[in-house]
């Protein structure tokens, strides 16, 4: 029996990997952005 996976292209993994890269980028850019809201939230209300 051959390999199924075998006939991919390579480029196409290495798309859906830059994919991938992109999505949790934005992801914990998005956490991240929502963590200093946050904290900035915090601050205001102690002065």
């Amino acid at each position: 029996m051959a390999k199924k996976n075998s006939d991919k292209p390579v480029v196409k993994s290495g798309q859906t990997r830059e994919d991938r890269l992109k999505q949790a980028l934005k992801a914990n850019l998005a956490r991240r952005k929502a963590q200093a809201r946050a904290r900035s939230d915090e601050t205001e209300k102690k002065e």
